[in-house]
């Protein structure tokens, strides 16, 4: 059987089995086939779908207010509610009061060709007219898909003020290692994520001296989402964050809709702890973990830390949209790590719930399983449980009442050092061996 004679049987509403009645004189229909119900189903699943996503693009991208989005509305849900009635309501139903009205007080009647007979005497062919609603449809969800695909992030828009600039960097010349970052950001954090002092700074930092990376996430609408942070730590040097976020325009907030719909450019954010977790536990009051990340070899974190160097570059030279799924603060951070670790990071559900992903961190052996014990080896301590992670790396009551203007130039370590209290910090690995072993250790005691 051919491709098109299978479809056409598949899609066909009268079964050819031939034990069971033949049409009668009257026009009589032979029962429709399970398959063609389902088939049926799909499609109306996926029109009704195909416009749900065109609408929301378009009202993201527009307002909800704005007058295109109305006319866009109407055309859309009326050319497919017309498809959708004509194609699939069964006779009684069309010859409701209701849509007898919406088509001008007309009555339908089919005949046993299958088309549809005005009352007026008119004849009217519910195929072609179907068809031609179809194709209608089809031509206006291809003009929108195309207008939506040729929208292309833009560099120069009115930002708000802590996403108003982009990270740079340069590279000493006699010393790769020597990194000097432009545009790290310092403000001074009152109330909310509006009022502060702006401050952008230039700060060298040295690769070689990279000691760890912590994961910070901040919770602020339940268990499942949260904003994911990386801070590097150094050996004599206060801890560097860089974060992945949206680029916000003035008056605009975050919507992890508006996310699937080009509504927000990508910004990589190089900041000072006591600006970038300050304003999370402070002020906006978000709930805010840190987990210090183990069995790490230095040149894992330094490529870690070039990674992010990379995104610096694309982003200044391309800007890049912000998605909510395929390219957010968590997920761009694991394709990050797992190009550098490979296997040692396998890929979970967890990579696209944020909110789980200290979770995950642990199940996996790069939470220390015995923090205390690596601390103070002759003591015996008990293995932490994930609870106890959660309860030791909370950040907000360590920092409750901080003044995060305690230094004349901003660049104290002391909220660095406060919010790491309790947390042990465990040293790199010497080797491939050593941080394998170790992580499998610490995942066997988790079993």
């Amino acid at each position: 059987m051919s491709r098109r004679s299978f479809f056409a049987r598949l899609l066909s509403p009268r079964t050819n089995n031939s034990n069971l009645a033949k049409p009668s004189n009257s026009g009589a229909c032979q029962p429709r086939t399970r398959w063609y119900f389902v088939v049926q189903f799909f499609i109306i699943v996926a029109l009704v779908l195909s416009a749900v996503w065109l609408l929301m693009a378009i009202w993201y991208q527009f307002g909800t207010h704005a007058p295109i989005a109305w006319v866009a509305t109407v055309v859309i849900v009326g050319l497919l509610t017309a498809l959708l009635v004509l194609r699939y309501l069964p006779q009684r139903l069309r010859n409701t009061p209701f849509i007898k009205k919406l088509f001008n007080n007309k009555s339908f009647e089919d005949d046993a060709n299958g088309s549809t007979t005005l009352n007026k005497g008119a004849i009217y062919n519910k195929s072609t007219a179907t068809k031609w609603l179809a194709g209608l449809y089809v031509g206006v969800w291809l003009l929108g898909a195309g207008w939506f695909m040729s929208i292309t992030p833009q560099q120069q828009r009115d930002w708000q003020p802590d996403v108003s600039q982009i990270m740079s960097y340069t590279r000493d010349a006699n010393n790769p290692d020597l990194i000097t970052l432009s545009n790290v950001r310092n403000f001074d954090w009152y109330s909310g994520d509006e009022e502060a002092t702006e401050r952008w700074e230039t700060r060298t930092i040295d690769m070689s001296k990279l000691s760890g990376v912590d994961v910070i996430n901040s919770y602020w609408m339940g268990p499942l989402i949260a904003h994911t942070l990386v801070s590097f730590r150094f050996e004599d040097d206060r801890p560097l964050s860089l974060s992945l976020e949206i680029r916000k325009e003035k008056g605009e907030s975050f919507s992890a809709l508006g996310g699937f719909f080009k509504r927000f450019e990508l910004s990589l954010i190089a900041a000072e702890e006591r600006d970038i977790i300050y304003t999370r536990t402070n002020a906006r009051g978000e709930q805010v973990y840190l987990f210090p990340v183990s069995h790490l070899q230095q040149h894992e974190v330094k490529s870690l830390f070039e990674s992010y160097l990379t995104i610096a570059d694309d982003l200044n030279t391309e800007p890049a949209w912000y998605n909510t799924l395929t390219s957010n603060c968590t997920n761009i951070i694991f394709y990050m790590a797992r190009v550098i670790s490979g296997e040692r990071l396998p890929w979970d559900y967890r990579i696209w719930v944020s909110g789980w992903l200290p979770n995950y961190l642990y199940d996996i052996g790069m939470l220390d399983a015995s923090p205390e014990k690596s601390t103070q080896p002759e003591q015996s301590a008990q293995p932490w449980s994930m609870d106890k992670w959660y309860e030791r790396t909370h950040i907000n009551p360590k920092v409750r009442g901080f003044n995060n203007r305690d230094s004349s130039d901003g660049h104290s370590s002391t909220f660095s050092d406060q919010i790491r209290q309790g947390i042990p910090i465990p040293p790199l690995a010497d080797s491939l061996d050593e941080a394998e072993s170790k992580a499998q250790s610490a995942r066997a005691v988790d079993d």
